[in-house]
């Protein structure tokens, strides 16, 4: 047996290397065994796909192994995306399983365990099914696999959250790439049932992403920018492979930051529609979202970098928004896993409910803040995992960079120094999963964050 192993967001490998149908009896038979031993044999178990080369096949040999162990599993009847089969979890009371490798390269792929509580497993839960390897259980029930169409639950309690009535009535262009991902015939869905008007790119399901990758940044959505920069008052959108993550291109054909956008709409859900509570942000997001949350008088609730921290902080603590830097987010009254199609309608509803084109609610968000602010990351390469733990301990202990003393240290994931600038701060943290540390940098000016890449070097 290879070695399966369980990162921040499930387990993911090569097709036809580690991920081979061995490794995925392996897994898909540990996953029932925890759901046999936590819930019992009648809990129903819902399966999805995303659309790289063998999802399909890989999660139809799931969905057969678990009806044989005796579960009700029921089976999407199309691609879907991740929080589409989440929010489905929740409504149905569920577990789900999704075949997905998100924005990892598409000979990639990968098995993520969903709890009924629709959001990321946890370590406890997922050390416990990495624990069931090789273990097995057997039951009496007789089990059956249903092909089901989670679509309609799913778009119904969105527009229960959206107001697309003011996104019609506004002057505003939309293009939607499809960056050939699980949120063709979602996202697009949506807005067509609306009557909302939208051009589109890349409207097909393709194994290998058009030669690029399933990631919505700047440099995988050329063509996107393009087109907007060539038309006038249009604004792009676009998801990852999963439609878990979002990428906003505003009507000037620039990206607009992950950080910009939960600001953003913190702003638009307190102000317009009324939402309280606090805001949830991982240790690796901006400054600016302090300072918004300052002004407006929201608590924030900081957790380790990665969804399934946020997840559950948004179980405990009931946001008003939740999101990481990577272009993850979710709201209130929704589920506590990242939504990148619920993100794209939130970011037209602001609009329309602000009348302002994207580049305006910017501009108005960098006046609120006071400042813009960089945000970088340096990729750091060491011998071995050894390395890890003495680097972080020097980092640990400095006092001073470029200049600006250190004047807090936070080590819930890594070590985070905070400088006395008020505005620049470096995280160092490990990848978990080899010997490299990622080191994110921030700060308002461009020759700070490239004296800090200098120091940290």
């Amino acid at each position: 047996m290879t070695k399966i192993k369980f990162g921040t967001d499930g387990w993911r490998a090569i097709v036809g290397q580690e991920f081979n149908e061995e490794n995925v009896a392996i897994v898909s038979n540990a996953i029932g065994k925890y759901v046999f031993d936590n819930y019992g044999i009648y809990k129903t178990i819902i399966i999805g796909y995303d659309p790289r080369n063998m999802a399909k096949e890989f999660s139809m040999q799931c969905a057969e192994i678990l009806k044989n162990l005796g579960f009700k599993v029921l089976y999407s009847d199309k691609v879907i995306p991740t929080p589409v089969l989440a929010y489905n979890a929740k409504h149905l009371d569920a577990c789900a399983i999704m075949f997905t490798a998100s924005h990892n390269p598409p000979e990639y792929l990968g098995i993520k365990f969903i709890p009924d509580y629709a959001g990321p497993a946890t370590s406890e839960i997922t050390d416990e099914i990495v624990s069931n390897f090789g273990k097995s259980f057997s039951s009496c029930v007789k089990g059956k696999l249903i092909y089901t169409d989670f679509s309609n639950v799913y778009f119904k309690h969105i527009r229960e959250i959206i107001d697309f009535s003011a996104i019609k009535d506004m002057d505003k262009r939309i293009v939607f790439d499809g960056l050939y991902s699980a949120s063709i015939g979602y996202f697009d869905k949506l807005l067509a049932e609306n009557n909302i008007k939208f051009d589109s790119i890349h409207m097909y399901h393709d194994t290998n992403f058009g030669g690029g990758m399933p990631e919505p940044k700047p440099k995988y959505m050329r063509e996107m920018i393009d087109y907007v920069k060539s038309h006038d008052k249009y604004v792009g959108f676009a998801n990852d492979g999963d439609a878990d993550r979002f990428g906003v291109i505003n009507e000037n054909g620039e990206y607009v930051t992950p950080n910009e956008i939960i600001a953003i709409l913190l702003m638009h859900l307190k102000k317009h529609k009324k939402y309280d509570g606090c805001l949830v942000k991982t240790v690796g997001a901006s400054l600016m979202l302090d300072i918004v949350a300052e002004k407006l008088g929201v608590e924030v609730i900081e957790t380790p970098v990665g969804f399934k921290h946020v997840g559950e902080a948004m179980r405990k603590f009931n946001p008003i928004i939740a999101g990481e830097e990577s272009g993850g987010l979710s709201i209130q009254g929704h589920i506590p896993e990242k939504d990148g199609v619920l993100a794209n309608l939130l970011i037209l509803e602001a609009m329309a409910y602000e009348n302002k084109s994207l580049a305006e609610l910017q501009r108005e968000l960098h006046k609120f803040v006071g400042c813009s602010f960089i945000n970088t990351r340096v990729d750091k390469e060491l011998e071995n995992m050894d390395d890890i733990k003495p680097v972080l301990d020097r980092f640990g202990q400095v006092e001073d960079i470029i200049g600006l003393k250190v004047v807090k240290k936070d080590f819930k994931d890594g070590v985070k120094l905070y400088l006395e600038d008020g505005k620049s701060w470096i995280l160092v943290r490990p990848s978990g999963t080899e010997p490299l540390l990622r080191i994110y940098i921030e700060s308002d000016l461009q020759d700070k964050i490239d004296n800090i890449i200098s120091f940290v070097n």
